[in-house]
């Protein structure tokens, strides 16, 4: 229940800023600034919350980063700047990263190992419903009043009621991500790497994709179609994405899902289609093509490294996700700047195509690993919203990084306030 009001806040949130930003005259850079900000936000949440909670401890800090998301969305209607907006969207990242965190160590530590592929499915099932019926709110009023500010503050507030009413005992710490770039590198030069660019792609979509809308002259209800198409089919391809990639070397796989999505990308900066149903046919297929890259760069990652790796090269696979978030909507903003709204496209294409050369260029340098050595795929949610705590609660985690030890670490309790009789 908490990550459903999240996520529903979060979906509000993350696509009414744009579009109400562009209709405040906020430049396109101005635009893929706030978009960078909020991966800031999100990066140093997964780095710094951890310390935070071992001080409060989850419920305390679940609280805190929750109601302060609710007051960041209403900041952007009582403060219309872009220089406030980029600040309060790193802010908003920061506290949607912790209280994620905090949610999916809740779900880590009731997870067994008979039931975790289950609650991570779900888990799954939760995050698309949540985005995609936050985003597509927006088709049923007018962005441009108060109405939708004050709906994802709601959200966000009640989001903070399951965890601050359960009895449940605080889980275990949280988990500390660290970035080790050589071992990274090490294990797979085309993971390492495809994270940041496929990072830059999704980044640069997900944040501009409501700009191209609102420039080429689509509705707000079409602009909530188009990015919340764009989700849906990237969890409808990421599947049968990921089973081909069973069953063949996966570089290959990246490299003809890059190459796809570089020719969807070509085809809306080429054709300028205006008709909305063919713009948001395109963006499903596109999100088809770009959302399910970084499943399949942990799943070839994971393919060369040792069981007990997983969390931490899945982790330091996400930073550097997080870092293309960083780059991308600046650089794609600059694209549409000087190449038009259909800027946005070329760019990625350009990034995709890049993609799919350095995997070929891998391709002949590295044999595929051993067929009998290599896991099933595992879909996993998307990218925007991942954590390290998703990470491990994935079915791939050890054991031992999957479930709660019987007796949790005393500093993990909720502090208790202290009483003249423990004076």
């Amino acid at each position: 229940m908490g990550s459903a009001f999240l996520l529903l806040a979060g979906g509000i949130h993350g696509l009414l800023l744009p579009v109400r930003g562009a209709m405040e005259g906020f430049s396109v850079t101005e635009l893929g600034l706030i978009g960078t900000g909020w991966a800031v936000g999100f990066v140093a949440g997964c780095v710094l919350v951890p310390g935070i909670v071992r001080r409060v401890g989850h419920i305390r800090s679940y609280s805190v980063m929750a109601s302060v998301a609710a007051v960041t969305i209403l900041l952007n209607l009582l403060i219309v700047s872009p220089f406030a907006w980029i600040a309060l969207r790193a802010l908003s990242g920061f506290c949607f990263a912790g209280a994620y965190m905090i949610v999916e160590s809740w779900l880590n530590e009731r997870a067994t190992r008979q039931n975790r592929g289950t609650i991570f499915a779900i888990y799954q099932i939760i995050n698309f419903v949540g985005i995609t019926g936050g985003q597509l709110s927006l088709t049923l009023g007018d962005p441009s009043g108060p109405v939708f500010f004050a709906l994802g503050a709601i959200f966000y507030c009640l989001a903070i009621l399951p965890t601050a009413l359960t009895r449940a005992e605080s889980p275990r710490p949280l988990k500390t991500t660290q970035l080790h770039l050589r071992a990274l590198f090490a294990t797979s030069p085309v993971a390492a790497v495809g994270c940041f660019l496929i990072g830059n792609v999704n980044g640069a979509f997900g944040t501009l994709g409501p700009v191209y809308g609102q420039q080429i002259g689509l509705s707000t209800a079409d602009i909530a179609l188009l990015m919340a198409g764009s989700i849906l089919g990237g969890a409808l391809s990421q599947f049968p994405v990921g089973r081909l990639s069973d069953r063949m070397d996966r570089r290959q796989v990246v490299v003809a899902g890059a190459l796809c999505a570089a020719a969807t990308a070509m085809l809306l900066a080429l054709l300028h289609p205006r008709a909305p149903m063919t713009v948001i046919g395109l963006g499903l297929l596109f999100g088809a093509m770009i959302y399910p890259m970084y499943a399949l760069a942990v799943a070839h990652a994971n393919d060369y490294a040792a069981p007990d790796e997983f969390v931490q090269i899945a982790s330091g696979l996400l930073l550097l996700y997080g870092a293309g978030t960083m780059s991308g909507p600046v650089l794609g903003a600059l694209a549409m700047e000087f190449f038009s709204p259909e800027g946005l496209f070329v760019f990625c294409a350009l990034i995709d195509v890049l993609l799919a050369l350095y995997a070929v260029d891998r391709m002949r340098r590295r044999a595929p690993p051993d067929a009998a050595l290599r896991e099933t795929f595992q879909g996993m949610p998307p990218p925007r919203t991942l954590t390290p705590e998703s990470v491990v609660l994935d079915p791939r985690a050890p054991e031992d990084d999957a479930e709660a030890p019987e007796n949790p670490p005393e500093a993990e309790a909720e502090p208790v306030p202290e009483t003249a009789e423990a004076r």
